[in-house]
């Protein structure tokens, strides 16, 4: 089996020096581990150029998990590099409205430019270790050496690479906004508990959307949410018409050599400047029925939902109500594991398992449908 050809370059701890240099190409994607703002973080990973793009809307027509493992296939088998996080594949995100189709939901009218389903073949990217403190270069085996060059020749270019931008600093030009008011949103509030009472459903996650007008460059919006909130599963993605800009604590899935992983978050209380008050906040998240309790129902439904793919007997519950501090926030966290099922792909895992238990509620089917008609 081919090995993936690697480039050694420059360590650099701050990924987005990486990212700046090279933002001009077609769909450049950063996954940043914010390792300096969550202290958990090992890899980032940035690409760009890919080979093929996917982009799918929730109500056309069409199976993405399918068009995705499709996607997959068309790039070159190679052996697994034990160090590092990707050498090659499909990067980008699927949306919330992706998994309507599976559980019973009409698609939804669309409002937004972005797409519900990005996905990138990317055959290259450069791969920050901030454990190893190394920066390297990664490709599939089939990339030409002459690309390899020019991407190299990118990297190193001694130029401020933020001298590119002409968008200018981030500005909001209206308010934020949210589309419900505080008593449309109390009275969904109370008909969710109404839901709970009748034993229609456990929990629901009920959202609303805040939304401002903008100009600017949104990679600089980014950068300054990064430094207040930067979390270990952050990224930012860019399009022709949009840019998705994400600071998330929670891993969904893991799988690496069928060893399957989900770590549900439920469970939150703000951080405090004062340390006495701090940890009292974490004593009082700690010690939170109310907190507990949401939390151990989504473990159940993630455990159901691992079922669908993995050994039976092989579900373990790892961790239970376990305190992680962020940079604004502390969290209670879980952690259950599997096997996965030889016949099954970590594709086809991440869609029977979407969406993700702790973004919709339990049950997730019934819960999906009051979130559908509340929202």
């Amino acid at each position: 089996m081919a090995e993936v050809q690697l480039k050694p370059l420059p360590y650099r701890p701050d990924c987005l020096d990486w990212y700046l240099r090279l933002r001009a190409l077609p769909w450049p994607l950063l996954l940043d581990s914010c390792r300096e703002h969550g202290g958990r973080g090992r890899f980032d990973i940035v690409s760009a150029a890919p080979r093929e793009v996917l982009l799918q809307r929730a109500a056309e027509p069409g199976e993405p998990w399918q068009a995705l493992l499709a996607a997959e296939r068309r790039l070159p088998h190679c052996a697994r590099h034990p160090d590092l996080p990707f050498v090659g594949g499909l990067l980008g995100f699927a949306g919330y409205d992706l998994g309507r189709r599976q559980h019973g939901l009409a698609p939804p009218a669309t409002d937004t430019p972005l797409p519900d389903l990005y996905a990138g073949l990317y055959d290259w990217a450069v791969i920050n270790d901030h454990h190893l403190r190394r920066s390297l270069l990664v490709a599939l085996p089939d990339k030409p050496r002459a690309e390899i060059a020019a991407l190299l020749e990118h990297l190193l270019d001694e130029s401020d690479p933020s001298s590119g931008s002409t968008l200018g600093p981030p500005v909001l030009t209206t308010p934020f906004a949210s589309n419900l008011d505080p008593a449309g949103y109390k009275q969904r509030f109370d008909r969710v508990q109404r839901y709970i009472q009748a034993g229609d459903c456990y929990q629901v996650n009920l959202a609303r959307r805040f939304q401002a007008g903008f100009h600017g460059d949104p990679l600089a919006a980014y950068q300054r949410l990064r430094r207040v909130a930067g979390a270990p599963y952050s990224a930012y993605a860019e399009g022709p018409d949009w840019a998705l800009l994400s600071l998330s604590p929670e891993r969904f899935l893991h799988c690496v050599d069928g060893a399957v992983q989900t770590e549900p978050i439920k469970g939150t209380m703000p951080r405090a400047a004062d340390p006495g008050q701090d940890r009292e906040n974490a004593r009082q998240l700690l010690a939170s029925d109310k907190d507990r309790a949401e939390n151990l129902m989504i473990v159940d439904l993630l455990r159901n939902d691992l079922g669908q793919c993995c050994v039976p007997g092989s579900i373990r519950v790892e961790r239970l109500f376990e305190l992680q501090s962020f940079n604004t926030v502390h969290h209670l966290v879980s952690s259950i594991s599997g096997r996965l099922r030889p016949e099954h792909s970590p594709l086809g895992l991440l869609g029977a398992c979407f969406p993700g238990g702790s973004i919709t509620g339990a049950p997730k089917r019934r819960a999906m449908q009051i979130i559908d008609e509340l929202e």
